[in-house]
């Protein structure tokens, strides 16, 4: 089975939605589950990760709805104040603790003013949780973040963590050498996975090149390998920067020469192993019992 690991959704309020500017002015549209439906089967792609894109309980709760009402949608990854304590964070966390979709909490830690984010004792005291609750965490950051991001995990060496986007590479510029060096070290710990999403949006908009890409991947597959790599397409935001399909097919098209295995794990059998999807398909999971650059 095939998973696009990161996929946003959203109606659109400008207020809400500040960070999309106006060279991002084709985002300032609702995009829903039915449109990114009719690009995955397009792409031969079964289900999709929704990840949080506000800071707020009430889109965790609409997230889980979209789910419910979409069996493709195999898995949310929501937000809850992980600042507010262990016990405030429980609180949040108990109500949808019996939604099997549930898989995960990210904040936006890109953009918080303090590079130490994920440092503070109140974040770390939020994080402790999770795991109680069976959830991962997503990183967002950017390269500047990659040590601070490593001291963190190296603190929960029994949680999983899956880092967004390779960190935002400059792609762009070219630059790889600091970047490499902290994905390297993050790499380090194994209870860190990665995705291979967000990268058309790093490099020159419209004008990128797969071959542009690739020494990126090369770095990510060399250092993770392929058992903790997942595609992914950050829609809708790639879409300033390529298609749903030419973005997937940077890595359908990287991983094509390599072994059978390989290749479906990166496509959606790390997914299914990193989030616990348990079921043989997005359908299945789907009938159990619900008890920077701007870009996100």
């Amino acid at each position: 089975m095939r998973i696009d690991a990161h996929q946003h959704f959203w109606r659109y309020h400008a207020d809400e939605y500040g960070w999309i500017d106006d060279s991002m002015a084709a985002l300032r549209r609702d995009f829903l589950p039915a449109e990114s439906l009719r690009e995955m089967a397009a792409t031969g792609c079964d289900g999709c990760i929704a990840v949080q894109a506000r800071q707020t309980l009430e889109e965790t709760r609409w997230l889980l709805a979209l789910a419910d009402a979409h069996p493709r949608i195999a898995g949310v990854v929501g937000w809850v104040d992980l600042q507010a304590g262990a016990d405030r964070v429980r609180q949040q966390l108990a109500p949808f603790a019996s939604h099997a979709k549930l898989v995960g909490i990210r904040h936006i830690v890109q953009s918080e003013p303090d590079d130490r984010f994920l440092l503070r004792p109140r974040v770390l005291e939020g994080l402790a949780v999770l795991p109680e609750f069976g959830l991962a965490f997503d990183l967002l950051i950017y390269e500047r973040h990659l040590a601070v991001a490593t001291d963190c995990v190296a603190r929960f060496p029994g949680h999983r963590f899956v880092l967004d986007h390779l960190a935002k590479p400059n792609i762009r510029d070219g630059g790889r050498d600091v970047w490499e060096r902290g994905i390297r070290a993050l790499a380090a710990h194994a209870n860190v996975f990665a995705k291979l999403s967000g990268l058309v949006t790093e490099a020159a908009w419209n004008r990128w090149t797969a071959e542009q890409i690739r020494p990126y991947l090369d770095v990510a597959f060399d250092a993770f390998g392929p058992d903790r790599l997942m595609i992914g397409s950050d829609w809708p935001v790639c879409l300033v920067s390529g298609s749903y399909a030419r973005t997937m097919a940077v890595v359908v098209d990287y991983i094509a020469a390599r072994p059978a295995g390989e290749q479906r794990a990166v496509l959606g059998g790390n997914a299914q192993r990193f989030w616990r999807l348990e079921d043989d398909t997005v359908e299945a999971r789907s009938g159990r019992a619900a008890p920077a650059r701007g870009g996100v």
